[in-house]
């Protein structure tokens, strides 16, 4: 699955460069806010956590086929945790509760659509962008870790000052979700965590922030 997504983003790419009139240079930074995720499986197991606030950044490398129009390569990450509530499958099944470490990657690709005058220093945006998430869950009460590959999507608005004809300052509203129900998900035990296949929790990430960008051409 990764390998599609991968040649997926790169196919998109690579179809946009003959197109670009201008590469720009984008870095991230956002206040994200936490979400609750659950998972219930047909014969008895669950978990139920959520994944706590934190500071998200990145950088992304756009190329503009027109003044209006732009193609993103994108990338995200987030440390944080996951205090989660699971049932343990042990001899004696019982109910416990871990803080998980979380760190999330997104990689994605996704079209942006501006919005105003070119020759005003004041620029609106938004986007769409699809691709993957990949995270990995580290147990801290026994060591263990799982990294899971999952199909993502986001959407995104706000706008750009340019302070100058090359930098411009950048402030958004983000949403990015990771669809857990493509290939599986985590699995929270005391002995993992590890993958389950039959999961349905999927996760939003709302976020608030802004950004540099850099005009390269």
């Amino acid at each position: 699955m990764k390998k599609f997504y991968i040649s997926f983003i790169v196919f998109i790419l690579f179809s946009s460069i003959g197109l670009a009139q201008e590469f720009n240079v984008n870095l991230y930074g956002s206040y994200t806010f936490q979400d609750r995720f659950d998972s219930y499986y047909d014969y008895g197991s669950y978990y139920e956590g959520k994944i706590e606030d934190g500071f998200q950044w990145g950088a992304g490398l756009e190329l503009k086929t027109s003044p209006y129009m732009g193609v993103e390569l994108l990338y995200l990450r987030q440390d944080t945790n996951a205090p989660t509530h699971y049932l343990d499958e042990g001899f004696f099944a019982n109910e416990r509760f871990t803080n998980f470490d979380l760190a999330i990657n997104y990689v994605m690709i996704g079209g942006n659509r501006y919005f105003g005058a070119s020759n005003s220093p004041l620029q609106g945006f938004g986007g769409l962008m699809a691709g993957m998430v990949i995270a990995n869950l580290e147990n801290p009460d026994n060591g263990n870790s799982e990294t899971a590959t999952k199909f993502a999507w986001g959407a995104k608005f706000g706008g750009i000052y340019w302070m100058s004809p090359r930098v411009g300052l950048k402030m958004q509203a983000q949403l990015v979700s990771a669809v857990q129900t493509v290939g599986g998900g985590f699995y929270f035990s005391g002995y993992g965590p590890s993958a389950g296949l039959s999961t349905y929790s999927t996760f939003y990430q709302f976020s608030l922030g802004g950004g540099l960008v850099f005009k390269m051409n």
